[in-house]
């Protein structure tokens, strides 16, 4: 938290107070945004596949646990990243099998072309029991292509009482 002193004798001009108030609310804004962010994120499973040598036979394997509720998946993906990422969740009692397909969105401005990029498929899923998971994640042998995969469990899930 910053504090600011101010002299009002220094700022009649109502310009610069309106620049005052403008500054101490978006100050503000962004240090509520950020806490709020670092609260909201339940991530259950991370991780970064950058680098060949984390998959085993062009395949990455990890287990975890995942309590009673509902989650998405979030990617963060760029243009270099698997056209195809295949992942499966299975448990004793639960099993989840999806391709996510790579779409190039692409942007104009005034003086460039570019594009993002986001996986498609479905990100959704619901585990009735506590499950420990094992996650496999095949980038259809595009193991130089970087994504970053997160399981983040939805806030205000009933299940989670």
């Amino acid at each position: 938290i910053i504090l600011i002193q101010i002299n009002p004798s220094k700022f009649m001009n109502k310009k610069s107070i309106g620049i005052l108030i403008i500054l101490i609310v978006t100050i503000l804004g962004v240090s509520i945004s950020m806490n709020s962010e670092e609260k909201d994120d339940n991530v259950v499973f991370h991780i970064t596949l950058a680098d060949p040598e984390l998959y085993t036979n062009g395949i990455y394997t990890n287990n975890f646990t995942m309590e009673p509720g509902t989650y998405f998946f979030r990617f963060v993906p760029n243009g270099s990243s698997p056209e195809i990422l295949s992942i499966k969740l299975s448990g004793q009692n639960y099993s989840f099998i999806e391709n996510f397909n790579l779409k190039g969105i692409p942007h104009e401005s005034e003086t460039s072309k570019y594009f993002t990029w986001e996986y498609e498929g479905m990100k959704n899923i619901t585990i009735d029991s506590m499950e420990e998971v094992t996650i496999t994640i095949n980038p259809n042998g595009n193991v130089m292509g970087s994504v970053s995969i997160d399981i983040i469990k939805k806030k205000g899930d009933e299940s989670t009482k």
